[in-house]
């Protein structure tokens, strides 16, 4: 159909390739007689259509030798690039090019490992490389190769599924053929291999030729995801597979449902490219025909040597190579001899067809459709399976699988574990009646929890580092270096061990600090009433009840006898309000509604601060009463001071790089006998601190609650990690592992689980703290909450008082120089304001109550001493406009005596005298 295409297009052509059909009967030593026989006896320019790769390999060799360009369309193998002939042209994909597909589609699922199964010949064996090192790349680990040999019977292949059942990997790549790949697909779903759970995903190798197997075949692969070649739609390629389908059932009328596949579509396009350059090599006026070579007259030469070398070998080559079209199966570009194609197709097997889910290239990665900007960038770099579309698994789940199940049978992680003398991280327990070893602890579940996070099943086996009598058979550093696959326990992370061994991250706090006893201090002074409140706040508060207390005079002076009499009185009262507020109402009355307004407001804010101050003082002589004992590192140096540190930690070191010497530094095994040596103390054989990390020390805190704080400094760590060899794939599984689990509320629930006691005390008591006295900054929102009230109170009464009294600043401003006129209005106001306030119903005419008439009176001869008018005036000829403001004053309120005459800016005062005090005052 190709040539019959191609020259139907190009009728003036010179040139007609005519085909001479060998059947290999798929023997490789059949395909290479064939060759040389087409060779020796057709003479023929090019041979297509070596069907395997091994068939291939020979026949590369034979056209290599006579110059004769071999094409193949089907042979796929990656080794036969490495042939590196020049007349060898692949018109088909690299089976390399789709390891990166297969490693994003494990990757987007989070799987981490992953058994290739492949046919043990040229064309299984070559990929495997490839596929590994792109798995191994991406962290995905190859536990297992699994090989069928193509002679391979039923029973065989069975056992070696039924091998693969016991190990904990449950995802499969199978790259064969449709034979024995169907077979194997087959066995699976008979053994139980294709039910929930399994995972597979066959190469293009089968997924290119789904389309061949019949209904039963195809059922037993139900949820197979395959990797297959893209072919671009064209009206083209839909019109001739109808072509194709018509003649191919005309010849073969007892088929049904064929359909032509991308190796048939390579064939037609390399026969295409064939025709062409053909076409061009015979118009360079090339040769045909061989020229033999062997010059042996001997008749003993193989027919390998008798083959002699095509005149247009080279011409045919090179036109090949140039050749470009645009084919059935896409644009046709040989890059090196091989077709330039590196798109697939993922495919999932639904029914009895198959389903495209998503795609792949090398530049967008895993996509859901081509024209699609999302991508997963390619190579490994996606962790979505939303860019591929929704699929049917194995079982007929619609749940992705996990990838891993608990192995029936396989080798166990040998994990040594410290015998710990904090119980509470590693327990090791002995059972005497069956002999068998118990290990528990905060470290164990924590690591246990991880194991049940992470992607894959992880069987382990706890082996404590210890003696036969049951001590720890030497330090942490001497069990990170035993042969152990992984170290789970209290370790810490340091650089120095970091040299040996890989740690996880961190999952417990990180530092080393020191831990001191305390004392009570709480009768260490007598003006320990003093520190509920800073010198700030003391002084802010004493400023605004004086200020409170001026307020309340200010509105109250001119209205209400409380705050009347002399200035010593006057002020005392003042101060005596408003410091009563504090503890007990005071006698003392307010009769303005600005003054209770004011008053109410201060009480509230003394309410507060009252309240403030006996919860913070309650606090100091309760809580806030231990003190540590020693706070500076540096004093424990200079003194000689003991300290002490767990035996065989590390912390050792740090003490001494820090300036300590060898006899200040003592050793402990436990925290109850960390407690004893603290609690002797330096100068009676024990310790003043103790340094340990810091996991340790809230364990010791949790343990004597207040007895101990810890303070300051504190030297850096990582924290404790789990260990393991160097460069092992396992860390970073297990480092994400523990972060998952430290984000999530297990952890508390371990930590509540080994370190109950810790609850019961509180934890921040036990580390030193700063003064907490309460500050001006706590509550300048409730001064500022007295202090607007007040101020306006003060504003509203002095805008009331002056526009009341604005006939005044009239009188004064024409009857008064400019040169005093200032002086002389604050003189004015301020004598007004000393006045009573005869509006005021408390100083009304026409009561018939003597007591208050007496009162008044006391309260008048008590006064005659600072009277507005009087025999001060008369002493002071020069300031008769003043006497004259303050009788004009009087007059304008009906007061007893004579109105002011004004002859000549001349004033007279009648009625008034200095021994008319009760008038005066009047």
């Amino acid at each position: 159909m190709s040539l019959s295409d191609f020259y139907d297009a190009h009728p003036h052509y010179n040139t007609r390739l005519l085909l001479n059909v060998r059947d290999s009967q798929n023997d490789v030593v059949t395909a290479a007689s064939a060759a040389v026989e087409l060779m020796k006896k057709e003479k023929v320019e090019a041979i297509m259509g070596p069907v395997t790769s091994m068939q291939a390999s020979f026949v590369v060799n034979l056209g290599d030798k006579a110059h004769v360009p071999i094409i193949s369309f089907t042979a796929t193998s990656p080794s036969l690039t490495s042939l590196g002939s020049s007349y060898f042209f692949r018109i088909a994909q690299n089976d390399s090019s789709q390891v990166d597909a297969i490693t994003d589609i494990i990757q987007s699922f989070s799987w981490r490992q992953a058994v290739p199964i492949y046919i043990d010949n040229d064309y299984g064996r070559a990929i495997i490389p490839f596929l590994t090192n792109s798995l191994q790349q991406a962290n995905i680990r190859v536990p297992y190769l699994a090989v069928i040999s193509p002679s391979a019977t039923v029973d065989q292949i069975e056992e070696q599924l039924y091998k693969l059942m016991t190990m904990q990997t449950r995802v499969f790549v199978v790259h064969m053929l449709n034979n024995p790949g169907s077979t194997l697909f087959a066995i699976a779903d008979r053994i139980g291999m294709m039910s929930q759970g399994y995972v597979w995903i066959v190469t293009n190798g089968m997924a290119n030729t789904l389309a061949s197997l019949d209904s039963s075949e195809m059922e037993a692969m139900q949820g197979v995801i395959g990797v297959k070649t893209y072919v671009p739609k064209s009206k083209r390629m839909v019109e001739f597979q109808a072509r194709w389908k018509r003649r191919f059932l005309q010849e073969n009328p007892t088929m049904v449902d064929a359909n032509i596949n991308v190796f048939g579509l390579w064939a037609y396009d390399a026969t295409t490219a064939l025709a062409s350059a053909v076409e061009r090599a015979n118009n360079n006026n090339t040769k045909l025909g061989f020229e033999n070579t062997t010059t042996n007259t001997s008749s003993n030469f193989s027919d390998m040597d008798n083959l002699g070398v095509s005149h247009s070998g080279e011409e045919l080559r090179d036109a090949l190579s140039d050749t470009r079209f645009s084919g059935l199966a896409g644009e046709f570009s040989l890059i090196n001899g091989q077709l330039d194609a590196t798109t697939f197709q993922i495919i999932n097997v639904n029914g009895n067809g198959e389903k495209v889910i998503g795609y792949w290239t090398p530049q967008k990665g895993l996509t859901r459709n081509l024209s699609s900007s999302s991508s997963s960038g390619g190579g490994g770099l996606n962790n979505n399976n939303n860019n591929l579309g929704a699929m049917i698994w194995p079982g007929d789940s619609y749940s992705v699988p996990k990838g891993w199940e608990i192995p029936t049978n396989g080798k166990k992680l040998r994990i040594g574990v410290p015998v710990s003398s904090r119980p509470q991280f590693v327990n090791v327990e002995l059972d005497s009646e069956t002999n068998t070893t118990k290990v528990t602890g905060f470290s164990i579940d924590v690591f246990e929890a991880v194991v049940q996070d992470l992607p894959y099943a992880l069987p382990y086996q706890l082996i404590p580092f210890a003696k036969s009598n049951g001590e720890m058979a030497g330090t942490y550093n001497d069990l990170i270096m035993q042969v152990f696959d992984a170290v789970v326990g209290d370790t810490t992370i340091i650089a120095n061990r970091s040299k040996y061994v890989d740690f996880t991250l961190p999952y417990t706090e990180s530092g080393v600090s020191m831990v001191v006893p305390v004392k009570d201090k709480s009768k260490k002074g007598a003006w320990v009433f003093l520190k509920p409140l800073t010198w700030d706040l003391w002084m802010t508060t004493g400023c605004s009840f004086v200020f409170f207390g001026f307020v309340v005079w200010v509105l109250e002076h001119r209205i209400n006898k409380d705050f009347r009499g002399p200035p010593s009185h006057q002020i005392g009262t003042s101060l005596w309000f408003s410091f009563s507020t504090m503890v007990f109402a005071h006698r003392e009355k307010v009769v303005s509604n600005t003054a209770r307004f004011v008053v109410i407001i201060w009480v509230f804010v003394v309410l507060i601060l009252t309240q403030s101050y006996t919860a913070n003082l309650s606090s100091l002589l309760t809580v806030e009463q231990l003190r540590p004992t020693v706070t500076n590192v540096n004093d424990l140096i200079k003194y000689g001071t003991r300290v002490g540190y767990h035996r065989g930690s590390f912390i050792r070191g740090i003490l001494l790089n820090l300036g300590f010497k060898d006899f200040q530094l003592i050793t402990y095994n436990s925290t109850a006998q960390c407690d004893d040596l603290l609690s002797r103390g330096s100068q009676n054989g024990g310790i003043a601190a103790a340094f340990d990390e810091i996991p340790y020390i809230r364990i010791l805190l949790g343990t004597y609650c207040s007895k101990y704080a810890m303070v300051d400094p504190t030297f850096k760590t990582d924290g404790f990690g789990f260990v393991f060899p160097r460069n092992s794939p396992m860390v970073a599984d297990v480092s994400r592992a523990i972060l998952k689990v430290t984000e999530d509320p297990r952890m508390k629930e371990i930590e509540n689980a080994w370190f109950q006691n810790r609850s019961s005390c509180q934890e921040e008591d036990a580390s030193v703290s700063s003064s907490n006295s309460l500050g001006l900054d706590s509550f300048w929102g409730l001064f500022l909450i007295a202090a607007l009230p007040s101020i306006s109170a003060l504003l509203i009464f002095s805008a009331t008082f002056l526009y009341d009294h604005r006939h005044q600043w009239w009188f004064i401003n024409n009857n008064h120089d400019d040169n005093h006129l200032w002086k002389t209005r604050i003189r004015v106001l301020l004598r007004i304001f000393d006045q009573k306030d005869p509006r005021s119903h408390r100083f009304k005419r026409g009561s018939n109550n003597d007591s208050i008439k007496e009162e008044e009176d006391r309260e008048n001869n008590d006064q005659s001493s600072s009277t507005i008018i009087g025999p001060h005036y008369h002493h002071h000829e020069h300031d008769h406009s003043l006497d004259a403001a303050s009788s004009y004053t009087e007059s304008s309120f009906s007061f007893q005596g004579s109105p002011c005459e004004d002859n000549n800016n001349n004033v007279e005062l009648n009625n008034l005298n200095s021994s008319q005090p009760s008038q005066q005052e009047n």
